[in-house]
């Protein structure tokens, strides 16, 4: 079981996020629900109210209109030089109002009273032509006047064969429609501002219980449930479990998985502790026997009485293999001992002697590879377990050396930044197989699937590297391909030595030996 996040999600902007609604948080996404709702019932009730005003008025309009084109001239028609009658729409009481008499198909003159005794005289070619296409004995329309505005038209025969067009203005309805309009709409815009703002303090205090579930979750996650034994003491509170309410149901759920998870994980805890007790006990135990082994094939091979070759040979195979199965006898108990979470030295170790020691013993032990040193002239001091830190290089130069072939150029490098002390070893082999490196560090991690051991390799020394170097806070990671692999240790440096203190492991030796 691992507690680090999961990776594999694609990273959205803070922009993509608003623009898809699925990356909102449950409070923005209510809260612009209840916001569109009530948009949508404003406009509903505005439209409601408006069109009805709109009948309204119009029909008001019409009907005042209708009178006035119905109404026979007052008195005597005068008589005009073109033939045409002018007739007096000082009857319609409207200011504005818009009288045009058409004889002929003639261009009208259009006449507009204002309440004055002498109407004013419009005759432009843009109204006439617009008047002219009023239809006769239709209902009212709307028309558009240039200079004029918006005008409510009708025309009417009259008997000597003239046709009347009157009008009037539409810009005191529609002024009303707009202001009915506005006033709706201001109403709505506050409604909404005041119902988004009111509706975020709700649902915020609403959430409450969900967010500490939320929290108590996330305390869970900031767990380390990979290792050791692990405590789930976190729980959602009781007020917050009610099983009447949605949140006190997941909240409940949560409580009863965090149970589940925490039985599973002392369970795991306790059968990992007899499989380590039971390594440690059987390493412990079979050291004697392979040591009486290893010492009574010695001592027959030291005989005085003549051992037959053959004899001699199986002797040695045996003297041999009880070597190699010590080591991995050796290897499992220090393992089980740094899962048992066994102390350490802790002490200055100068990383720059251990690193020309461990060199100068892999060059020993390999002297057909070509083992270059990369130290600074200051020593790079971590606090630590001198012996361990020496095995770590050890094994990391024994795999460098068992897994490349003669001659490869292996390179081991000693920094400090940031901090840190930092060792590579680097070679120039063949490379790591890609699907092998995740989990080289692993116990019993082989490259092969054979099994072989005829490389003289237990699987156990990278897993070894890992669990020494993860005692003392540090990392270690592995970078390979084809013609090169580099292993990077990273340790916590030691703080300044006071005078007088030397570090552990520093020796007189400079040069490979």
């Amino acid at each position: 079981m691992s507690s680090s996040p999961r990776t594999d999600l694609p990273v959205r902007s803070g922009q993509a996020r608003w623009r898809d609604p699925a990356g909102w948080s449950l409070r923005t996404r209510l809260i612009a629900i209840m916001v569109v709702l009530l948009a949508l019932l404003g406009l509903v009730v505005g439209a409601t109210a408006e069109f009805p005003l709109h009948r309204v008025l119009y029909s008001q309009v019409d009907r005042q209109l209708q009178q006035a084109a119905s109404r026979p001239p007052p008195g005597d028609l005068d008589k005009r030089e073109d033939g045409g009658h002018r007739f007096d729409a000082r009857s319609v009481q409207a200011p504005n109002a818009l009288s045009a008499t058409i004889v002929g198909g003639a261009v009208p003159t259009v006449l507009v009273f204002d309440g004055s005794a002498t109407p004013d005289r419009t005759p432009t070619a843009a109204v006439a032509a617009t008047l002219l296409r009023v239809p006769v004995g239709t209902a009212p329309r709307s028309y558009t006047l240039p200079e004029l505005g918006t005008y409510r038209l009708v025309a009417r025969h009259y008997p000597d064969g003239s046709i009347v067009v009157t009008g009037l203005p539409m810009s005191d309805t529609n002024n009303t429609l707009y202001l009915v309009a506005a006033v709706v709409g201001g109403v709505i815009v506050l409604m909404l501002v005041a119902a988004g703002w009111g509706g975020a303090v709700i649902i915020r205090r609403t959430l409450r219980p969900l967010s500490r579930v939320a929290a108590t979750a996330s305390r869970v996650s900031e767990l380390e449930l990979d290792r050791g034994e692990v405590d789930l003491a976190q729980r959602v509170p009781a007020a917050d479990t009610d099983a009447r309410t949605e949140v006190g149901q997941v909240g409940a759920a949560l409580n009863r998985m965090l149970d589940h998870v925490g039985n599973a994980l002392r369970a795991r805890h306790n059968s990992e502790m007899q499989v380590r007790q039971f390594v440690a006990d059987a390493s412990h135990e079979l050291r004697t026997p392979l040591a009486a082994i290893r010492g009574y094939a010695e001592l027959s091979r030291r005989s005085r009485q003549p051992v037959p070759d053959e004899v001699g040979h199986v002797l040695r195979r045996v003297e041999s293999e009880a070597q190699r199965m010590t080591a991995l006898v050796e290897d499992l108990l220090l393992l089980a001992r740094l899962d048992a979470g066994r102390p350490l030295a802790h002490e200055p170790v100068d990383l720059t002697a251990l690193v020309v020691d461990a060199v100068s013993d892999a060059h020993a032990a390999g002297p057909r590879h070509d083992w270059q040193l990369d130290v600074p002239e200051e020593p790079v001091t971590v606090i630590g377990d001198a012996a361990r830190l020496h095995q770590v290089l050890s094994n990391l130069l024994a795999n460098a050396r068992t897994h490349t072939p003669e001659g490869t150029t292996v390179t081991v490098a000693v920094a400090a930044s940031d901090h840190s002390a930092r060792i590579r070893v680097t070679d120039a082999g063949p490379g790591i197989p890609a699907g092998l490196q995740p989990h080289v560090f692993e116990r019993f991690a082989r490259g092969d699937s054979s099994r072989s051991r005829a490389a003289g390799s237990t699987g156990l020394g990278l897993s070894i590297v890992h669990a020494v170097v993860s005692a003392h806070e540090g990392t270690v990671t592995v970078a390979s391909e084809p013609g090169g692999t580099e292993f990077t240790v990273r340790l916590p440096l030691a703080p300044v030595p006071s005078a007088g203190m030397v570090p552990a492991g520093r020796t007189a030796a400079t040069g490979l030996g």
